[in-house]
C-alpha cells in the first residue's frame, strides 16, 4: 500500500490544490529549524560532471538548486524582473537572487503560510513573495522579462489556463523557464497546449536521469532529515515526497511512470 502522500498527489487535477496546501501546513510545523526550503528532487550532471561552485551556506542545498540553475543557466536574468510561480518554502527564489542578481524576483505560492514564512526568512535584495494562484496570477500584464516554474504545475488545475497567464504577464520575447515530472502520455499535449498559447520551443530535453542520480547523491541528507524532524506515523509519506531511494516516487522515474523535462520557451511577439 502506498503512502498518504502517493494516495493523494495523483488525484483528478482539482482536488491537488487544496491537499498540496494542506501538505504545506505540515512542513511548516515539522520543519522547526528551517532546514527543507527546497521542494525539488534535485539534478546531477552525469560522467563525472563536478556541479556547480557554490557558497558554503548553499552546499547543504546542493543538487536542489542544480535543478534551478539548469533550469534558467540558458536564460540572461541579470538586471531583469522575474516572477517565480511556485515558489514555495523560497530557496530557489533566493538562490536566483544571490547569484544572478535580477533587477526584482516575485514569488507567488497559494499558501499564507508559506509566503509569511518566506517574506520573514528571507532579506535578499529585490526578492519579495506573495500569495497566489497559478491559474489568476494577481500581477500586471506585459511586465516580467521571466517567468520560473519548477516541479509545481502537476498540482494545478488547469495547465491551458496557466500557460495562458505566464504568457500575460511575460514582456514580448519574455522566457518561461519551465521543468516538471510528466507521464509520456502526456508530453505532446502539453507541447501543443504550449504552442497554442503562443510560445515558442526555444529548447527542451528530458532530465530523468539527472534527476535520479540526484536523488542518489542526496538520499543519505532526505532520510536523516525526516528520520530527525518528522512524527513517525508521517515518515513514510515525508520520504515518499522527498523520492528517497525505495519510495513509489524513486521507482516511478525508473519503471518509466515519469519522465522529467525542462523547457525554455519564449513568448513571441505578437
Amino acid at each position: 500500500m502506498g503512502s498518504i502522500f502517493d494516495m493523494y498527489a495523483e488525484l483528478p487535477r482539482p482536488l491537488r490544490r487544496p491537499l498540496w496546501k494542506i501538505w504545506h501546513k505540515v512542513m511548516i510545523r515539522y520543519d522547526k529549524e528551517m532546514q527543507a526550503n527546497f521542494m525539488n528532487y534535485g539534478y546531477q550532471g552525469l560522467n563525472g560532471d563536478p556541479g556547480l561552485e557554490l557558497l558554503e551556506r548553499d552546499e547543504n542545498d546542493r543538487y536542489c538548486i542544480q535543478l534551478y540553475d539548469h533550469v534558467v543557466n540558458r536564460t540572461s536574468l541579470t538586471g531583469k524582473d522575474l516572477l517565480e510561480v511556485g515558489s514555495g518554502r523560497g530557496g530557489g527564489a533566493s538562490y536566483i537572487s544571490r547569484y544572478y542578481r535580477p533587477k526584482s524576483y516575485t514569488g507567488i505560492d497559494i499558501s499564507e503560510g508559506i509566503i509569511d514564512f518566506c517574506n520573514k526568512y528571507y532579506d535578499d535584495e529585490g526578492l519579495s513573495f506573495k500569495t497566489g494562484i497559478a491559474e489568476k496570477i494577481p500581477l500586471e500584464s506585459n511586465f516580467f522579462d521571466a517567468v520560473i516554474n519548477i516541479e509545481s504545475a502537476r498540482c494545478y488545475s488547469n495547465l491551458k489556463i496557466f500557460f495562458n497567464e505566464v504568457f500575460r504577464v511575460l514582456k514580448p520575447n519574455g522566457s518561461f523557464l519551465f521543468a516538471d515530472m510528466i507521464r509520456p502520455r502526456e508530453i505532446n499535449e502539453i507541447n501543443q497546449k504550449l504552442t497554442d498559447c503562443g510560445f515558442k520551443i526555444v529548447h527542451k530535453t528530458e532530465i530523468t536521469p539527472n534527476v535520479v542520480e540526484a536523488l542518489n547523491m542526496d538520499h543519505n541528507r532526505r532520510e536523516t532529515l525526516i528520520e530527525k524532524s518528522v512524527p513517525g506515523f508521517l515518515v513514510r509519506s515525508f520520504k515518499s515526497f522527498a523520492g528517497t531511494k525505495g519510495t513509489e516516487r524513486y521507482h516511478s522515474f525508473s519503471n518509466g511512470t515519469f519522465e522529467y523535462w525542462s523547457f525554455v520557451l519564449e513568448k513571441e511577439q505578437e
